[in-house]
């Protein structure tokens, strides 16, 4: 790459190489001139006033790739199924989520390409619930012109990852649910669960196949688990009677019912006497009481990568511990908080 430097009041007639941003504080910040603007007599003044007292004419090498076509390779390198990119705009590469659903980032690949020299990529977190149209990550390159060799290093990341960034849409499915406790069972009391439940299923578009109850009954909840099952649940929850007192029975029955446990147990507040299993394929949520009384709990944060067809492992939830912990803020603003947030 060869750099010319040529004063503004001589550069009447040449080709800009690249975008002359003005900035207007509190007001607007964008490309006064674009790339390949040629430029005119009338420009000098306004050029002046941005502090452009030289203009600079690159001549590339056949080794060279402009920051634009670079951010374009990048764009099109990382975005996998669910993602559009759009750009670039002053040499930014945009994606944006094609559908509702769940935002995944291979965070390997993604440290990989920002170890490059003079490359970034920043996304939204993990795990992140995303509407269609949803910005969800930009990358560019920093200098106006980096090494073919740069590019080509961070696409062979991104094929041998297999995939960087995508969004993986919720699926529309059943979910049952059993609502355990005796006092529910023999209605001296109202059941609380069970719509709380059901507004957050619906959310996502699947929908409530039914709720069912039981007494605090080891062999009658893991009937009732089964029973679901059969009935052709993809989810089931099973809520309360999560803790260790002699009559909290759940996590016993789930056992029972012949589910396997992932974990038991978790490092989210709300939520740390959560319980998830696997009756075969079907996962199996112990819900503790808080999921009733809490606004936001574990149960946000697991439930939406079940609807997404991922299939949560001890490990998964192990990882929720940074950033497990809701603030309770008085005001809630999930999910635009850090509840769920950590790198996992």
């Amino acid at each position: 790459m060869r750099l010319q430097t040529i004063k503004v009041e001589e550069a009447v007639g040449k080709v800009l190489s690249h975008d002359i941003t003005k900035i207007v504080k509190g007001e607007a910040k964008g490309a006064l001139y674009k790339k390949g603007h040629i430029i005119r007599r009338e420009d000098v003044p306004e050029l002046l006033r941005l502090g452009k007292e030289n203009i600079y004419i690159l001549d590339l090498e056949s080794s060279d790739i402009h920051e634009d076509e670079a951010g374009i390779r990048l764009g099109k390198a990382v975005t996998g199924e669910g993602v559009t990119w759009s750009g670039p705009k002053e040499s930014r590469v945009n994606m944006h989520a094609g559908c509702d659903g769940l935002l995944k980032i291979n965070i390997p690949a993604l440290e990989a390409i920002n170890e490059l020299p003079d490359v970034i990529l920043s996304t939204l977190p993990n795990n992140t619930v995303v509407k269609e149209g949803e910005l969800l990550a930009g990358t560019k390159v920093i200098p106006l012109v980096v090494p073919e060799t740069t590019v080509t290093t961070a696409e062979n990341i991104c094929r041998q990852a297999g995939w960087v960034i995508k969004v993986l849409p919720f699926q529309k499915l059943r979910v049952g649910a059993v609502i355990t406790g005796s006092e529910v069972y023999k209605r001296r009391i109202r059941d609380g669960f069970g719509p709380v439940i059901a507004e957050k299923v619906e959310s996502f578009g699947s929908t409530m196949l039914g709720v069912d109850f039981a007494p605090d009954s080891v062999e009658i909840i893991a009937a009732k688990i089964n029973k679901m099952a059969s009935d052709g649940a993809d989810i089931i929850f099973v809520t309360g009677g999560m803790s260790v007192d002699p009559d909290d029975v759940t996590p016993h029955a789930i056992r029972l019912a012949g589910a396997k446990v992932e974990k038991y147990g978790a490092a989210a507040l709300p939520g740390a006497m959560f319980m998830l299993a696997y009756l075969g394929d079907i996962p199996v949520m112990g819900v503790p009481a808080c999921g009733m009384f809490f606004k936001v709990t574990i149960v946000d944060l697991m439930l939406p990568r079940l609807l997404a067809g991922e299939r949560v492992t001890r490990r998964d939830i192990v990882a929720l511990a940074c950033g497990g912990l809701c603030r309770a803020c008085p005001e809630c603003r999930y999910p635009n908080c850090t509840f769920g947030k950590g790198s996992h």
